[in-house]
């Protein structure tokens, strides 16, 4: 039963790819590959259906950075379980209805991938059984949000939106991974079930107000509690798929679910009380009343949502064991009804070209069936009887009159919850009237009509859930309602009855009043003022935007302040840090080093060294002529490959002079982008500051090398080479160190390489070359260079396989093995010419870094199937025939992924920086310079 976690949570991401990987697959296509992901996750999930309502928990444990507490830990309980039913289920749903929704000029597969990438965050977020882990997973969808709500990217409305989201929930991100670090320092662990049992701890520690507020600051940002609701209006600039997953069933649940899942931990103190109920009792009432005078569909509904969901936090701060399971019943009732109000909304945007209300109505006419599915879900969300939205709508109005803390607290909370009542009967009624009742439609560009078929049946099965809960609640929801709560509460699980009808009693007369004043309320508004022409203004967003416009005012006078322009300015800043850095320990505790005695060092030595010097000051001396002193640096660099051989470091040395060519090759490039003049030559003062600084920084340089060359032979390198062989199955340990006992931050290296590559071509690929820097005529031709470059290709493509295969025990590896094979191909590219070498090869060197990447990652994470942490290396002997027995670590899967990112990042730089294009303008081809329009930068006409 364990793998099933693991294979649950894997299965969007693996879909997400699969999606990818077939760009050019047809839109059903892509919508099946899609669905296979939350159907196969809710088959897995039936499968473990019968454990989870016998009260146990399903876990999955694989360690993955024990030393701080954090393993890939999936935990499925209750609450777990029916989240990830929500998760899942909802998502295939939107799955069937984007198929439909998407017009034939967005990107269907980019949307899908973005969808799944997005239904993988919240699932491990529900699933994760470790703190840390979940945090990962809560900022995964902070991310995916932001592309699924900025997805028409083209629309300003849209990456507003998707920015404001981001930044708000990204910063209460940050407050709870606080929280989270404070509640693993007072209880001493990350893991769930340690935490939830640690309640008593917990609210005893003089820490607790400090995680309690950090982690509510999460939570309250992620549900768009008040303060910090405002984001979630602007989030509907997003395709209407989005809004309806996103906030009816799980963004904006996540932070409840939080809430819930962090109840038994964090729950029962005045602090929680009166925070938590405080906060969700405003929520509930600005949402409420907001809601009322918006025009757009989805901004009502948006706003209705932010209104639902301080009603789950109002009661989860109730914190009596009945408001529990009234905060859990409302989840599921709200997941139903507002996804199938936001599709119905949807629906009417796809086929009448608007969702503004004011231009609605009348549209029970020419779509009865949409009209009658609408009404229904709107009704559920007003609170009617025989309907589910009813029932949790009772609760409220039980623990509200029931309701711990001073007369004071009950009264507020009761009026409140009433209030609630009358507002959430007026929003709807105005969604239904204004929508499908009265004159119209007018001032469509279309006529509107049913949509198709498969396109209402998302909307009919959860408006048949929210008839089917709210008319026998004892047989749909009971079991799933128990199953939740009860791995909430554990033995204060309270009796309760699901029965519609409970007699007369004040909750139903609270009822009555919510519904007839809410009519009244809503009549009474129209005849007072017109709602349609209420002028709504955005004053979160205005604040938002002003704090925005103040921090980066600030940023930017601090950056003009430090980083002008100048690089010396920046490398001087750079090595004054690093000076600073290195010097605090010893200048707060002065030891003198315990030198051992230098050794002789021979002839050879000497001279290497001397050169080395020679070339470093002859640069400082002839810095003018810049391709001479790019030579000479060169030159340094050659020595210092040279001393690596002298010091028997062959792989340090291959690697050097490698680096070497590439970086004098990239060096040469770069001077195309220099003014072809110099600066004016710096104070003498300057100059003799900058050789100061200079030589502190390479006297502590050359001391800590120093230093590290004559420790003890009994240090980490000892206990590296006793282990290379024996664990990571390799005798080569650099080449171990990189891809097994360091290789996550290897990982975290050809990660940055590659995003480097890519910034480097963003930068680049649009860059046009000034009329007055082309040169006249043709290029010129070197046909014998070129054919000892052709020549020169296959052989060292021999030698760049021959040195990677042999990486794992004898200098070599994919590092080396890739600037090997770069650099024959940038001798073409120089002799030859970008059009001419990849018209015959045609390397793709941005799906290279891709491929390159996903292979790291993938053989990276093999290990964890096997509940090995990730990168464990694995061994095997092959015996081959005529070839005898060959060896082979897992390591060599990482290898290929760190081969295929250097090569692919190195060449994709290389090949930008060699390859600026004339400008596309004739009058700057032809060399006509009008300094009024021309680009100074670029040379293209504005």
């Amino acid at each position: 039963m364990l793998p099933s976690l693991p294979l649950l949570l894997a299965l969007p991401f693996l879909m997400a790819v699969a999606v990818a990987a077939f760009p050019r697959s047809s839109r059903s296509t892509a919508a099946w590959l899609a669905a296979l992901a939350p159907l196969g996750g809710l088959a897995i999930l039936g499968w473990l259906t019968p454990a989870i309502m016998e009260g146990q928990v399903v876990r999955s444990l694989m360690p993955w950075l024990p030393q701080i507490g954090l393993d890939f830990a999936l935990r499925l309980d209750g609450l777990a379980w029916m989240f990830a039913g929500m998760v899942l289920g909802i998502g295939a749903l939107v799955v069937l209805y984007a198929r439909y929704y998407l017009s034939s000029q967005d990107n269907a597969h980019r949307f899908y991938c973005y969808l799944l990438l997005f239904m993988g965050a919240m699932l491990g977020m529900v699933i994760s059984g470790n703190l840390l882990l979940l945090m990962v997973f809560w900022e995964m969808t902070s991310i995916s949000s932001f592309l699924l709500i900025g997805f028409w990217s083209h629309r300003k409305d849209a990456r507003e939106g998707a920015r404001m989201a981001l930044v708000i929930t990204g910063g209460g991100g940050l407050a709870l991974l606080g929280g989270v670090l404070l509640i693993g320092r007072i209880v001493g662990s990350f893991d769930l079930d340690v935490v939830l049992a640690a309640g008593d701890q917990i609210r005893a520690s003089a820490l607790y107000p400090y995680a309690l507020f950090l982690v509510l600051a999460g939570i309250f940002t992620k549900s768009a509690q008040f303060p910090f609701h405002f984001w979630l209006p602007h989030a509907m600039a997003a395709p209407t798929p989005v809004s309806a997953y996103l906030h009816s069933a799980t963004m904006v649940k996540a932070g409840v679910f939080l809430l819930a899942r962090l109840h038994p931990a964090l729950a029962g103190t005045d602090l929680f009380f009166y925070t938590v109920s405080g906060i969700g009792a405003l929520t509930l009432l600005i949402g409420a009343w907001n809601a009322i005078f918006q025009h757009d569909l989805k901004g009502l509904l948006a706003y209705s949502t932010i209104s639902h969901l301080g009603l789950i936090t109002l009661l989860f701060g109730l914190s009596t064991p009945m408001a529990v399971v009234a905060g859990v019943f409302h989840i599921l009732n709200h997941a139903t009804f507002k996804a199938s109000l936001f599709m119905a909304a949807g629906i009417i945007d796809h086929e009448t070209g608007t969702r503004d209300m004011r231009k609605l109505g009348g549209l029970r006419r020419l779509m009865p069936f949409t009209s009658a599915l609408a009404i229904i879900a709107s009704l559920a969300m007003a609170g009617i009887p025989l309907l589910n939205g009813f029932l949790s709508k009772e609760m409220l109005f039980a623990e509200a009159l029931t309701a711990g803390g001073p007369g004071t607290m009950r009264t507020a909370v009761s009026i409140a919850a009433l209030l609630a009542g009358v507002f959430g009967v007026a929003y709807s009624l105005r969604f239904v009237h204004d929508t499908f009742f009265g004159p119209g439609p007018h001032d469509l560009d279309r006529v509107p009509h049913e949509p198709p078929r498969w396109m209402k049946v998302p909307v009919e099965i959860l408006v048949v859930i929210c008839v089917a809960v709210g008319i026998a609640p004892a047989l749909t929801v009971a079991p799933v309602l128990h199953a939740a709560a009860g791995s909430i509460l554990g033995a204060a699980m309270p009796e309760y009855s699901l029965s519609v009808w409970h007699g007369f009693n004040l909750p139903l007369a609270m009822s009555a009043i919510g519904v007839v004043g809410g009519v009244a309320l809503y009549f009474g508004l129209r005849k007072l003022i017109n709602l349609h022409g209420v002028q709504n203004t955005a004053t979160g967003r205005n604040v938002f935007h002003a704090q925005l416009d103040t921090v980066s005012a600030l940023a930017m006078r601090l950056t003009n302040g430090i980083a002008n322009g100048s690089l010396q300015r920046m490398l001087l800043g750079l090595v004054l840090v690093a000076i600073t850095v290195a010097a605090a320990p010893y200048i707060a505790n002065p030891a003198s080093p315990n030198w051992t005695r230098p050794q002789s060092m021979p002839l050879l030595g000497w001279a290497l060294w001397l050169v080395m010097m020679a070339c470093a000051v002859a640069t400082l001396r002839v810095y003018k002529q810049r391709l001479l002193a790019v030579l000479l640096v060169g030159g340094v660099g050659l020595m210092v490959s040279l001393t690596f051989v002298f010091l028997s470091a062959p792989d340090l040395a291959l690697t050097q002079l490698l680096v070497e060519m590439v970086t004098l090759v990239l060096m040469l490039l770069g001077m195309n982008y220099l003014p072809a003049q110099s600066g004016p030559e710096r104070p003498r003062w300057r100059k003799q500051r900058d050789a100061v600084i200079a030589i502190i920084a390479g006297a502590g340089l050359g001391a800590l090398a120093y230093s590290a060359m004559t420790l003890p032979p009994n240090t980490m390198a000892g206990e590296m080479l006793a282990r290379a062989l024996p664990e990571a199955y390799g005798q080569n340990v650099v080449n171990v160190i990189l891809v097994d006992f360091r290789g996550f931050d290897t990982f975290g290296e050809i990660t940055v390489f590659g995003i480097a590559a890519l910034v480097v071509h963003a930068l680049l690929r649009r860059t046009r070359m000034a009329p007055e820097q082309i040169m006249p005529g043709p290029p010129i031709k070197l046909p014998v260079p070129a054919d000892l470059a052709q020549i020169m290709f296959p052989l060292t493509l021999t030698v760049s396989i021959f040195l990677f295969l042999r990486g794992h025990n004898a200098p070599g590896g994919g590092f080396i093995a890739g600037l090997v094979l770069a650099v024959p191909l940038l001798i073409q590219y120089v002799i030859q010419g970008t059009a001419s070498v990849e018209s015959r090869f045609g390397f793709d060197y941005i799906r290279c870094i891709g491929m390159g990447l996903l292979i790291a990652l993938l053989s990276g994470s093999a290990s964890m199937l096997f509940g090995v942490p990730f990168l464990t290396s694995g061994h095997l002997d092959l015996h081959l025939p005529l070839i005898g027995e060959v060896p082979l670590a897992s390591a060599i899967g990482f290898d290929i992924g760190v081969y295929l990112v250097v090569f692919g990042g190195a060449m994709l730089m290389l090949s930008m920086m060699g390859t600026v294009k004339p400008s596309r303008t004739r009058t700057a081809r032809r060399g006509e310079i009008d300094l009024q329009r021309r680009s100074a930068r670029t040379g293209e006409m504005h």
